[in-house]
């Protein structure tokens, strides 16, 4: 996928929208309770993949909303620090930044615990990307977390069409999170978003919590059925795969690759599916090859679980290559 070329040469050629928040990360494994102190991260699936594709030398435009407040101010700086242009991150001056308490399992799996009751990213505006970014654009991508509350439901779903109008693969992250849906119901929000959505990245835990059954091909299929034409899956310790129809640019017939993944000792998974997904969209927004692409996008994730944080722990390419290479 390439740019107009009667578009603006150095604007982003990938947008990303969606919550930006605080990860509290425990001091030991083990639930909440019993844990003595927490240190603060920045986190938030959207914006995990925003800082992983400005690690990996594709800069989003990265829009978001959060408090006029210390931690709104620690956010906007880490964007900052990380290349990113923060013209589009509004700052509520009526509602706090999100914050989610990070609880470790054994195997370095990650349970969260959120106070995000009518927080600032709950309160995205619909219109809050420009039309002149959207037409300099490749790629849109959203998440599912955003479409739990108003006004950023309206605002994600508002995006995803105008992206498309613009000419723009729009992707998709259910993220599922069913303690935030209160108001929406799940399993229709994310129907809605497939039948916007180009490419959809998921895991298997999102599709259980659809109700969706079979093996991964299978789910992967059904996906597509809704209206995606490009649906990636991960599959933790199995690695990953991806399921193409005959519409999807990057084929000419139907097709299913998989790749088995890397073997690392992981030390924090939070953020890993993030940097799946920024590796997807950079590896394809440079034409790469679904195999090729499948071959990065793990490798970003498998560097990422070997350090704590989503954010802190994100790659460059020079780490990965490096990492691919031993």
């Amino acid at each position: 996928m390439t740019r107009n070329a009667t578009t603006d040469s150095d604007a982003p050629r990938v947008v990303v929208a969606g919550e930006m928040l605080i990860d509290f990360l425990p001091d030991r494994q083990g639930p909440l309770e019993s844990v003595a102190s927490f240190t603060k991260r920045p986190g938030g699936a959207p914006a995990n993949v925003a800082v992983a594709l400005s690690q990996l030398d594709e800069t989003p435009a990265f829009a978001t909303r959060v408090g006029d407040d210390p931690f709104g101010d620690f956010l906007v700086e880490t964007l900052s620090e990380a290349g990113l242009d923060t013209e589009l991150v509004e700052r509520d001056p009526e509602a706090k930044t999100s914050l989610a308490f990070v609880a470790l399992g054994e195997e370095a799996d990650r349970g969260f615990s959120f106070y995000r009751d009518r927080t600032a990213d709950t309160r995205m505006q619909p219109g809050s990307v420009p039309d002149a970014t959207l037409a300099s654009a490749d790629w849109v991508h959203v998440g599912g977390v955003t479409l739990a509350d108003e006004p950023s439901r309206t605002a994600t779903f508002d995006l995803m069409r105008r992206g498309q109008d613009a000419g723009a693969t729009v992707s998709f992250d259910p993220n599922a999170r069913p303690e935030l849906w209160d108001e929406f119901d799940f399993e229709a929000s994310v129907a809605e978003a497939f039948e916007l959505a180009d490419v959809v990245k998921a895991t298997p835990e999102d599709l259980e919590a659809l109700d969706y059954e079979g093996d991964p091909e299978t789910m992967a299929r059904r996906i597509r059925s809704d209206g995606p034409h490009t649906v990636f899956l991960t599959l933790g310790s199995k690695g990953s795969l991806v399921s193409a129809s005959e519409e999807s640019p990057w084929v000419t017939e139907e097709t299913v690759v998989s790749h088995e993944g890397y073997d690392v000792e992981p030390v924090d998974t939070t953020g890993a599916g993030d940097a799946f997904t920024a590796g997807v969209v950079a590896a394809l927004v440079e034409g790469q090859s679904l195999a090729e692409t499948l071959s990065f996008a793990n490798a970003v994730a498998a560097v990422t679980t070997t350090a704590t944080g989503a954010m802190t722990a994100l790659p460059d390419r020079e780490s990965v290559r490096q990492f691919r290479e031993s």
